[in-house]
């Protein structure tokens, strides 16, 4: 199966698709965690990409599509995968679509200001990618309640996963987060119209914390895995 996380920055997609990834035993391709892999190996691509992310710029289609490519052709793909930051733009869901079937978009729904607070607060495993969140938010923005309890390690600033240390990643800065959620609006809201009109989207609204969330999604992906 293959599935397609969509949302804007903070929304949740690298929790969400992380776990869903584990649950459904599919690999979890983030283009975000390529990238910036490549950029702290100082690798070609990495240089490359590093004059994008710095800005708080979108990677070239070409560039991406090229990792993309090479990715999902590997082995522990051909059960499917969870794609998660990729396609931002309509000319990259439409160079997916020739290179695989997409089965299903889940779309995280969350308001602007919860983004900004969840985005600031996050913390990175600079070893293992592993998603940690200090942010404790409990308020209601036009009628909707939210209560999203902080994603904390058992030590503080180190991953329960592999001991690495946590960070705040550069383009965390509030500055950056508003300069990609403005890119998000131009660029990656069209998609959701793209995948709606062949009906292949299932929001799921973001206002609690994984344990509430997580079931909410295997839930929509229940008429998709079960066999009939």
């Amino acid at each position: 199966m293959n599935i397609i996380f969509l949302g804007p920055p903070g929304s949740g997609k690298g929790t969400y698709s992380t776990r869903i990834g584990r649950l459904l035993g599919i690999p979890h391709i983030s283009t975000g965690d390529i990238f910036r892999e490549a950029v702290e190996q100082g690798t070609e691509l990495g240089n490359k990409v590093n004059e994008y992310l710095k800005k708080g710029e979108l990677v070239p289609d070409d560039i991406t599509i090229n990792v993309l490519r090479e990715r999902i052709g590997m082995s522990d793909c051909r059960n499917g995968f969870v794609l998660d930051g990729y396609p931002r733009t309509i000319p990259q869901a439409k160079t997916l679509d020739e290179l695989v079937k997409i089965d299903l978009v889940i779309n995280l729904k969350i308001h602007e200001k919860i983004l900004v607070e969840k985005l600031s607060a996050r913390r990175i495993c600079i070893n293992c990618g592993e998603i940690y969140n200090i942010a404790d938010i409990k308020e209601t923005i036009d009628g909707v309640k939210y209560d999203m309890s902080p994603m904390l390690p058992k030590t503080l600033g180190i991953c329960d996963k592999c001991g690495g240390k946590l960070v705040q990643r550069k383009d965390d800065s509030v500055k950056v987060i508003k300069a990609r959620l403005k890119i998000y609006r131009k660029q990656t809201e069209p998609l959701i119209r793209y995948y709606m009109k062949r009906g292949l989207v299932e929001d799921i609204p973001v206002n609690e914390g994984p344990e509430a969330t997580v079931p909410k999604i295997m839930k929509k992906l229940k008429p998709y895995t079960t066999k009939p």
